[in-house]
């Protein structure tokens, strides 16, 4: 009467491994968030990697920026939470839709907060760049998303992380190519996006789980009480 009546949203045979890779992702996060402190240039990876500038694409690959950007906007970010957790309802996972709410609501407020602790700057003193809140909030997503599938497939540790870091490094890579393309972020403000949903995600998922858990516990607790009366009183 006490188990869980749904799987895990972080299933136990990730979760050493996503938890070593959420502690070298906050690792990351801290460290470029020191190095790049107070800065308004890029760095020298950052332009070993390209050398930013506010339109480093043109059409048509600027339309397919651009429309990554939306998704990271408001308006499109909103568009798909309530899109991925009406999925995760029709697909009965409550706890999924929990996890997707406050894991990205987690991570965007932990980039947001960084953006004001860092104070890095890109075109302009308004312009806080580090870390990247758009590549962020879709790696959250994506880690979500991915983390419900491995529960629901069954996957152990071999196939279930390789899956959840490439759902990630996909949609990372896809929204800090637009970041970068249209001139919003540095290289490493990309990184540091993608290092904090990873860093914050897996936490925020053990979390949702210790929370379930221990809930179910509490209304099977009164149950087995009754179920034990009741037994007592049909044995006299």
């Amino acid at each position: 009467m006490t188990g869980r009546p749904a799987p895990a949203v972080l299933p136990p045979s990730l979760r050493a491994w996503l938890g070593l890779i959420a502690a070298l992702a906050t690792l990351v996060v801290v460290v470029l968030g020191v190095l790049y402190a107070g800065h308004s240039e890029p760095g020298r990876v950052d332009r070993w990697i390209i050398q930013p500038t506010a339109d480093s694409v043109r059409p048509p690959w600027r339309q397919v920026a651009l429309a990554m950007d939306f998704l990271g906007e408001p308006v499109g970010s909103v568009m798909l939470v309530v899109v991925t957790v009406a999925g995760c309802l029709l697909l009965r996972s409550p706890r999924a839709a929990v996890l997707l709410v406050a894991g990205v609501g987690m991570t965007v407020g932990t980039a947001t907060l960084l953006k004001h602790l860092v104070g890095r700057t890109i075109h302009g003193d308004g312009n806080l760049s580090y870390p990247s809140g758009h590549t962020a909030f879709l790696t959250a997503l994506a880690l979500v998303v991915a983390l419900l599938a491995t529960g629901r497939l069954g996957l152990g540790r071999t196939v279930g992380t390789p899956l959840v870091l490439a759902a990630a490094l996909v949609a990372g890579a896809a929204m800090g190519w637009a970041q970068v393309a249209l001139g919003a972020h540095y290289p490493t403000d990309v990184l540091g996006g993608w290092c904090t949903a990873l860093a914050v995600i897996p936490a925020t998922a053990w979390l949702v789980d210790r929370l379930a858990d221990r809930r179910v516990d509490q209304m099977a607790d009164p149950l087995v009480d009754r179920m034990a009366d009741t037994g007592r009183r049909e044995r006299r």
